[in-house]
Order: C-alpha cells, then sequence, then structure tokens
C-alpha cells in the first residue's frame, strides 16, 4: 500500500520540470549563440541525464517557445542582443521585464520569444512558468556567417557553465 501523500502525482512531477530555450539564427554569426549554447546542453544532458531538464532549438520560432515552455515550473531563454552595449555583455533579466503581447499581425514570423512569454502566460495562465530567466549576449556580428565572434564564444562558454551549475545544483536562477 502507498501513501498517497508521499507519493508524487504526475502533477508535483510536472511543475518540478525546467525547460531551457536557445534561441537564434545559425546564418547570422552571433545570432546563434542562444543556439548554440542549446545544442551544448542537449549534448552534455546526453551524456549526463537529468530527467526533470528539457532543452530545445526554437530557432527564431516564437510560438514554439509559447508551447515548449507549456508545463515546466522554471523556464530559461538563451538569445543573442543588440543594444549597442559591450559586445559579449551577458545580461540575465527576469522574463516579466521583457514580456511583450504581440502586434496584431497575421504573420507569425514577427511573433518573437518576447511575445511567447506574454501570449503563454495569457493562454496557459498557471499552466506556464512563473519563473523565466533570460540570458541575453550582446553580439559583436550579426552579419551572415556561420561562426561566433571569439568575444561572444566566450560569454557563451560562460553562460553555458551557469546553466549546468544551476541544473547540477538544482536551484534556479
Amino acid at each position: 500500500m502507498t501513501n498517497d501523500i508521499d507519493a508524487p502525482s504526475s502533477a508535483s512531477r510536472r511543475l518540478e520540470q525546467i525547460t531551457i530555450i536557445g534561441c537564434g539564427n545559425l546564418n547570422r554569426s552571433d545570432d546563434a549563440v542562444g543556439v548554440i549554447v542549446a545544442q551544448r546542453l542537449q549534448q552534455y544532458l546526453v551524456e549526463h541525464p537529468y530527467p526533470h531538464v528539457q532543452v530545445y532549438d526554437c530557432g527564431t520560432a516564437g510560438m514554439e517557445v509559447m508551447f515548449q515552455a507549456r508545463g515546466s515550473k522554471q523556464l530559461i531563454i538563451i538569445d543573442a542582443s543588440a543594444t549597442g552595449s559591450e559586445p559579449g555583455a551577458v545580461f540575465k533579466v527576469p522574463g516579466k521585464e521583457l514580456e511583450a503581447l504581440p502586434e496584431p499581425s497575421y504573420n507569425l514570423h514577427d511573433f518573437r520569444w518576447d511575445n511567447a512569454l506574454a501570449a503563454g502566460r495569457k493562454i496557459f495562465q498557471s499552466d506556464f512558468p512563473e519563473e523565466v530567466i533570460v540570458y541575453l549576449i550582446e553580439a559583436a556580428n550579426l552579419g551572415f556567417g556561420w561562426e561566433l565572434s571569439p568575444v561572444v564564444k566566450n560569454s557563451a562558454d560562460l553562460v553555458f557553465a551557469e546553466i549546468i551549475a544551476m541544473i547540477e545544483q538544482g536551484v534556479s536562477g
């Protein structure tokens, strides 16, 4: 006979879920940084499985971000930024500060991850992560190309290491 109080339900297991999403365009040099970090995390998790952690490469598909985040307790997004700051600067920002409702449009290409945060919270309500951390890495080069600039690669390594430490410690940001 099992004790129902101690047995975790599927809902409580789902609430412990951490979802990590890398965003960006692999054909635009430093814009690929989020995707590259996500791919490295996927490889790490193959070798060091953590069943409560899922990693997705969502590229430029904002709508995919919204659906992949559903049901997680914590969401981590990694992307490039172009704010005019020092290239390679890393910004760790609470997702609530970046949420933006999408402008009315018939084009899904206009639906970005910041729109996904606001829309997902509105649509999925309590089934959308309350805790959202966004890592933005300032790009040095957004032109066509397949390589990260050295300064952005270094910052990607730092973000990768910080996320691994968070996963291994089982704590949030």
